[in-house]
C-alpha cells in the first residue's frame, strides 16, 4: 500500500534578491511498512524534503500525497491536524520539556486529542513500556542519560498510533553503542508494529539499518537503492 507520494517537488526559497531552489522536481513513493534512510551532504535537500514529508513546510511547486490525500493544500490547521495523528517525530536533540518527567513528556501529543487524564497515562505507560524505559517514567530528562532521553521522544512518537515516524539524525548526540541500540529499537518498531520509519542522517552505518536508502544531492534524487538484508 503507497503511503507516500511525491509528484515532481520542487521548493525556492527567497534569501534577500536571491532566489535558492531547495528541491529541483522530487519524485518518490514510499509504501507502508518500509524502513527508508535519507541521506546527503549539507545543503543537499535531504532536510528540506523531510520537513515536507513531515507537513512542517509546504512545497512551492508539485503535489505530496499521504494516504492518497493531497496535503500540499491543506490549510496551517489542517496540517497540524495531520502531523498530530499521522506522524511521531524524533530529533537529534531529543525536544523534550526540561521540567516535565518522561511520562508527562510522553504524553503531551494526546492533550489535544481530548482523552481524559487516566487514558493519556495508560497509552504514555505503554509507549514508554514498548521502548524499555518504563521503569525511568517518573525521572526528569536531566536524570537520564542521553539514549534514555532518545527513547522517550520514540514513545512520545509512537503514543498517538501514527503510521510514520520521521527521525532527523537520530543517533547525532549519541555514543556508538547507544545509537546502535536506538536503530535497533527502529528497526523492531518498524517489523513488529508496521511503523514506516523514515530517517535523516549522514552516516552509511545509521543507514544500513533501513531497507531502503534515498540519497540526495544539489535538490535532486540521485539514487534509490534497497539495502541487502
Amino acid at each position: 500500500m503507497t503511503l507516500i507520494k511525491a509528484n515532481e517537488i520542487r521548493k525556492v526559497y527567497i534569501m534577500g534578491d536571491v532566489e535558492v531552489n531547495a528541491l529541483k522536481g522530487v519524485s518518490a513513493v514510499i509504501e507502508k511498512g518500509e524502513f527508508v534512510a535519507i541521506m546527503g551532504q549539507s545543503g543537499s535537500g535531504k532536510s528540506t524534503f523531510m520537513n515536507i514529508l513531515g507537513c512542517l513546510d509546504k512545497p512551492t511547486n508539485g503535489q505530496y500525497l499521504l494516504e492518497g490525500m493531497d496535503v500540499s493544500k491543506l490549510s496551517r490547521d489542517e496540517l497540524a491536524e495531520i502531523r498530530n495523528k499521522k506522524i511521531g517525530f524524533v530529533f537529534q536533540t531529543f525536544n523534550l520539556l526540561p521540567r516535565t518527567s518522561a511520562i508527562e513528556n510522553v504524553a503531551l501529543p494526546m492533550l489535544y486529542n481530548g482523552l481524559p487524564a487516566n487514558e493519556r497515562n495508560e497509552k504514555a505507560i505503554s509507549a514508554l513500556r514498548m521502548v524499555g524505559i518504563e521503569d525511568r517514567m517518573h525521572h526528569l530528562p536531566s536524570q537520564l542519560s542521553g539514549g534514555q532521553q532518545q527513547r522517550v521522544a520514540i514513545a512520545r512518537a509512537i503514543v498517538n498510533d501514527a503510521p510514520i515516524i520521521l527521525a532527523d539524525e537520530p543517533t547525532g548526540n549519541l555514543d556508538t553503542r547507544t545509537s546502535a541500540e536506538i536503530m535497533e529499537l527502529f528497526v523492531r518498531l518498524n517489523s513488529e508494529s508496521e511503523i514506516t520509519v523514515i530517517i535523516v542522517t549522514h552516516e552509511a552505518d545509521i543507514a544500513a539499518y533501513s531497507q531502503r536508502i534515498i540519497r540526495f544531492l544539489d535538490g535532486t534524487i540521485v539514487s534509490d537503492e534497497r539495502t541487502i538484508k
